[in-house]
């Protein structure tokens, strides 16, 4: 009988799946956890004013719930937790905090209608709990677009947190930390690349 680090991993999986609190049907009432503005180091100002669109996501993720997946194939959503509102507006709203909170306020616009230079578009390509990896994963494409349509640049921005608990507040906090250090990237590409 193995006792090493892989079963002792494979036992600590196992535990996971077994305590985690998937979504039943019933009328109990969800906690509502929230994603905090990241604190990033002041940011070089820049002369571009830049509109943060709202998220692109798959109808899974466009959604006030936490989403997790069980395996590679199944996916489902945590039992007695959300989102204050659909994950995409809530990203939105926080990584524009997260510009100003770098001090470029003048800089990041949050009027859809107001003029700008660049639109910074966003994809939420997964913000997950994974339980057989024991961890939460955010991952968001950026792009900058300039007023004319083109690509400026585009980058990538993952992040991996281990969490110990399937409990939503154990979730909600590893996603929240998972998701302000994409954030304070994402400033910083915009930042180098303007």
């Amino acid at each position: 009988m193995r006792d090493g680090p892989i079963a002792r991993r494979r036992s600590g999986l196992v535990a996971l799946a077994l305590a985690l609190p998937l979504a039943a049907c019933g009328g109990a009432p969800l906690a509502t956890y929230d994603l905090n503005a990241a604190r990033p180091p002041a940011a070089r100002p820049f002369a571009a004013r830049v509109r943060v669109a709202e998220p692109l996501a798959t109808l899974d993720l466009d959604s006030n719930r936490i989403l997790v997946r069980t395996d590679r194939q199944q996916l489902a959503t945590l039992a007695g937790a959300k989102w204050p509102d659909r994950l995409p507006l809530v990203v939105q709203a926080r990584l524009t905090q997260t510009f100003e909170n770098a001090g470029l306020a003048h800089q990041v616009i949050g009027n859809p209608a107001a003029a700008t230079d660049y639109t910074l578009a966003l994809d939420i390509r997964s913000f997950e709990l994974d339980v057989p990896g024991a961890r939460v994963d955010v991952d968001v494409a950026a792009k900058l677009v300039s007023a004319s349509g083109g690509v400026v640049a585009a980058e990538i921005f993952t992040a991996e947190t281990p969490v110990a608990s399937t409990a939503p507040a154990s979730v909600a906090a590893a996603m929240d930390s998972a998701l302000a250090s994409v954030m304070k990237r994402i400033v910083a590409f915009v930042s180098a690349k303007l």
